[in-house]
C-alpha cells in the first residue's frame, strides 16, 4: 500500500535534472549557486571555507607576511590618535562622604543581689582561708587568688592559707622517634638475598636519594624473601614508581606494598596498577595521600584494572567519585570471596 505523500513524487522521479541545468542562463546558474550556499551555512562537517561562497571582490593582496602584517600594525598603533578625556582627572572627591552610624552603647545597670541576713553576716564575717574553700566547692576557679609562698610539703603558704588549687605539670610529649632502617645496609641484604629479611620499612626517611629508591626496586627483582615493602612518606615521584612497576612485573614473593604520602602523579600510579596485570602474587597495595589528586580518568581506568584482577584483596585508596568506589569495592568484594571459597575447598580436602 502505498503512503499518501509519495503520490505526488511519483511526477518527478523523471526528471532529466541535467537537461534542466543546460537550459539556464548564467543569470540563473548564479542565482542557484547563491540559494544552494545559503541553505546550510552553518554545516559543522564542512570546512569554514566551504559553508558559503566567497563574496569578496577584492583582489588578493599576496601570500601571507607575517612581518609586513606586524610593521603595518605597529604603525596603525603609533598614527591612531588617543581620544580626549571628556572630564578632566582632577583627584576630586564628589558625593557625600560615607559615615557609618554608631549605634548607643546600651547600659544595663547591675542589679544588686540580696542574701538572707545570716548569710551576709556570714559572708562578711568569713576569713580570706574560708572563702578559698567555699570557691573551690562551687567550682569558681577563677575567684581563688594564687600565692607565691606556697610550701608543697603541706599545701600550706605562710600566710596560711590553703593551697586548694595546684596547677598541673606540662608533661613533655617526645617526638616520634625516627625510623631505625639502615637504608645503605638494608638495600644491600636485598641484593644478597638475605633469608632473615622478608620486611622492608622506609617510611619517613625524606632523604633516601632517587636513585637509591630505583636500586630497591631493581634488587626486589631478583629477592626471593622479602613479603612486604613500605615507603610511605619518602618523597617518592614517577620515575620510582615505574621502576617499582617494572619489579611487579617480574617478583613473585611480594605480598604488600606501600606507597602512601608521596609525590606520585597518576602516570605512576596507572603504571603500578597496569603491572598488577602480570602479578598474581601481590595481595596488597596502598596508593592513597598523595601530593595532588589522580582525577576521574585515572580513577576510573583503576577501578577497571581492578575489577581485571583476582588477586588484590586489600586495596588502599578513597575514591573521590561514587562510580570508580562502587566499582572498586565490588571487584575487592570480588576477591575476598575467591580467598575465601580457596581456603574453604582447602579446609575439606
Amino acid at each position: 500500500m502505498a503512503l499518501p505523500f509519495r503520490k505526488d513524487f511519483d511526477k518527478f522521479r523523471h526528471i532529466d535534472e541535467d537537461e534542466i541545468l543546460n537550459k539556464l542562463s548564467e543569470e540563473e546558474l548564479k542565482q542557484l549557486e547563491t540559494v544552494l550556499d545559503e541553505l546550510d551555512p552553518e554545516n559543522a562537517l564542512l570546512p569554514v571555507g566551504l559553508r558559503q561562497k566567497d563574496q569578496t571582490t577584492k583582489e588578493a593582496s599576496g601570500p601571507f607576511d607575517r612581518e609586513r602584517l606586524l610593521s603595518f600594525l605597529e604603525k596603525e598603533a603609533l598614527e591612531y590618535k588617543d581620544r580626549e578625556d571628556y572630564v578632566p582627572f582632577t583627584g576630586e572627591k564628589k558625593g557625600k562622604l560615607f559615615i557609618p552610624k554608631k549605634k548607643p552603647v546600651e547600659f544595663h545597670p547591675q542589679e544588686k543581689v540580696l542574701l538572707d541576713p545570716e548569710l551576709e553576716e556570714a559572708l562578711s564575717s568569713a576569713t580570706d582561708t574560708e572563702l578559698c574553700d567555699l570557691a573551690a566547692i562551687l567550682g569558681m576557679h577563677n575567684l581563688i587568688p594564687q600565692f607565691d609562698g606556697i610550701d608543697s610539703s603541706n599545701s600550706v603558704s605562710k600566710d596560711g592559707y590553703s593551697n586548694v588549687v595546684r596547677g598541673e605539670r606540662v608533661k613533655p610529649i617526645s617526638d616520634e622517634p625516627p625510623n631505625p632502617t639502615n637504608v645503605e645496609e638494608t638495600l644491600q641484604r636485598i641484593k644478597d638475598n638475605d633469608s632473615r629479611l622478608t620486611e622492608v620499612n622506609l617510611n619517613n626517611i625524606k632523604s633516601i636519594p632517587i636513585p637509591t629508591l630505583k636500586d630497591y626496586a631493581k634488587a626486589l627483582e631478583k629477592n626471593s624473601y622479602v613479603k612486604t615493602f613500605s615507603l610511605a612518606a619518602t618523597r617518592s615521584n614517577d620515575p620510582v614508581a615505574v621502576a617499582f612497576a617494572d619489579m611487579l612485573r617480574v617478583n613473585r614473593t611480594l605480598k604488600s606494598l606501600n606507597v602512601e604520602s608521596n609525590f606520585i602523579t597518576g602516570v605512576g600510579i596507572l603504571a603500578l596498577v597496569e603491572a598488577l596485570k602480570e602479578n598474581e602474587s601481590l595481595t596488597e597495595i596502598k596508593i592513597d595521600n598523595q601530593r595532588q589528586q589522580l582525577g576521574t580518568v585515572v580513577e576510573m581506568e583503576i577501578a577497571r584494572l581492578l575489577e581485571e584482577n583476582l588477586s588484590i584483596y586489600k586495596f588502599g585508596y578513597h575514591f573521590t567519585q561514587q562510580g570508580p568506589r562502587a566499582r572498586a569495592a565490588a571487584a575487592i568484594t570480588k576477591n575476598n570471596d575467591l580467598v575465601r571459597k580457596r581456603r574453604v575447598e582447602k579446609d575439606h580436602e
